[in-house]
């Protein structure tokens, strides 16, 4: 110690002298004092290979999470897929038939009717299980509520009617029945939509052919959109139709909204679509004096209320909802029911004998159908029944746990979806005899169903059943009516069938039509 303290005091004493250390000392602090390259060379990889290290051990333990995600307790078997996409790509892979989507038909054999999934980044719990499916159904608003992945919310806009609860749900249902429901019915849409397929049908029996899908399309869009905004296809709205026709070829495809792809063509459709309603709107506005003459006027006068419940953006998107639902779900199901009639002659006699026996029983044979006539088609109503179990157009309904869940021995967490897969029950072997074939004498001496049951769903269930259900079953019988009794057809090509998983035909149907000795 002393010497290090000689050697401060004389440091101290005199600045000026410099005491020069030994050249080996000097050398030997000096190494230890600065790396080497080859230290520097070695920090140079460690530290990297430690970061990326990190990193891996991050993913892999975010990606053990995505694929045995928690629960307070048991979830359903099944599989997460991959992080961030999950099962999205085998969800929406092409199903060239009518049978259950092979997504749903191959977990069902391999975890049962109950699994988990991930579709668009949301964990999932699909149902093919009767019992869950209306349990589900009947315990919306307390334990579940309508949700739908936030691509469809995308689509449909946030203020749309399906994603809208409680109170605001039951008022807007209440407001679309004025149009839709029964009174109406009997006083107004019977006669019309008779007229509109009447019309329909002549104009093609004078064609070669048509394609049946856009021409159902096109004559129901005609019919409900001059309902909804007062539509004149003689004078404008054309460009408003193009634009749901973009909206609906992207409608279920793979959520990525880049140009080119079907999404983003669905999406422009939507914008171009609501652009034009929103002008409407704001035109309506502008003007008290305007008479109501359509659905949107009573909108609007719900909009001019002193204290209004509707804003204009749940306004414009229950229009836009409302203009699509009425026409695109009614056209593929008559699309598909033709097909199958033409398979299938034997029905095709026993729907004729029925209408040919209305007909008689008129004064006029050519009088349009009245609303006794409709209810008097027994017949024609098991066939509707059998054509939407066999289309199955909607192929999930989504519901979201409000809170954990118990049931069947799973827990579904709070925040998870829940898909109720109507496909998945209405071709259940143990439900339905030979569920692929088309056979409306299932539903004989079957009593009328009229909300969803845990065999039927075609039209939804719970406090959700279709508001526009009624509407359907008269637009089809009333077709069916005139199609039977006036015309005989064939099939000039297409008619193949492709689900994405929504029903589609990607070479159209092509008919055509001859007047009926």
């Amino acid at each position: 110690m002393q010497p290090y303290l000689q050697l401060a005091s004389l440091h101290l004493a005199t600045t000026t002298t410099t005491i020069p250390l030994p050249g080996k000392l000097y050398s030997a602090a000096a190494a230890n004092l600065l790396p080497t390259s080859e230290a520097m060379s070695a920090m140079a990889y460690i530290v990297p290979c430690a970061a990326a290290l990190t990193i891996l051990a991050a993913l892999l333990r975010w990606a053990y999470r995505w694929s045995n995600p928690s629960s307070k307790g048991k979830l359903p078997p099944g599989s997460m897929g991959v992080p961030l996409l999950g099962e999205t790509m085998q969800f929406f892979a092409p199903n060239p038939t009518c049978d259950v989507s092979p997504f749903v038909k191959e977990r069902v054999r391999r975890y049962g009717s109950i699994f988990k999934t991930s579709i668009v980044g949301r964990p999932v719990v699909v149902s093919a299980d009767p019992d869950m499916n209306y349990f589900v159904f009947q315990q919306e608003g307390k334990l579940f509520e309508s949700w739908y992945p936030d691509t469809f919310t995308e689509i449909f806009g946030r203020d749309n009617v399906g994603s809208l609860h409680g109170f605001m749900y039951k008022y807007l249902k209440t407001l679309v029945l004025r149009l839709y429901g029964q009174e109406n019915l009997k006083a107004v849409l019977v006669a019309e939509t008779d007229a509109a397929c009447r019309r329909s049908l002549d104009a093609w029996a004078a064609q070669p052919g048509v394609e049946l899908k856009e021409g159902l399309s096109t004559m129901i869009f005609d019919l409900t959109a001059k309902k909804l905004i007062g539509y004149d296809p003689s004078k404008s709205s054309e460009s408003l139709r193009k634009n749901f026709v973009s909206f609906i070829r992207g409608l279920i495809s793979f959520p990525l909204n880049i140009p080119g792809t079907a999404y983003h063509e669905c999406m422009e459709g939507r914008k171009n679509a609501m652009k034009v309603l929103r002008s409407m709107m704001k035109e309506r506005m502008a003007d008290p004096e305007r008479r109501s003459e359509d659905f949107f006027d009573h909108v609007i006068q719900e909009l001019r209320r002193e204290k209004p419940l509707l804003t204009e953006t749940i306004a414009l998107d229950l229009m836009f909802v409302l203009l699509f639902a009425s026409f695109e779900t009614t056209a593929l199901a008559l699309t598909l029911g033709v097909k199958l009639l033409t398979d299938n002659p034997k029905v095709v006699d026993a729907l004729r004998e029925e209408h040919d026996a209305i007909a008689r029983n008129r004064k006029d044979p050519d009088a349009s159908v009245t609303w006794a006539e409709y209810r008097s088609m027994t017949f024609t109503n098991q066939v509707i029944m059998e054509m939407v179990r066999l289309a199955n157009i909607v192929p999930g309904i989504f519901r979201k746990a409000l809170q954990d869940v118990e049931i069947k021995g799973y827990t579904i967490p709070a925040g998870w979806g829940i898909m109720v897969c109507p496909p998945a029950v209405h071709l259940n072997p143990d439900i339905y005899e030979d569920p692929l074939a088309f056979n409306p004498w299932r539903w004989q001496d079957k009593p009328e169903i009229t909300g969803g049951t845990k065999h039927f769903m075609a039209f939804g269930g719970g406090l959700r059943f279709c508001v526009g259900t009624d509407f359907s079953r008269v637009l089809m019988a009333t077709f069916i009516h005139s199609l039977v009794t006036k015309y005989s057809w064939r099939t000039v090509k297409g008619g193949n069938v492709v689900r994405t998983p929504g029903l589609g035909f990607p070479d159209g149907f092509h008919i055509q039509l001859f007047p009926r000795n």
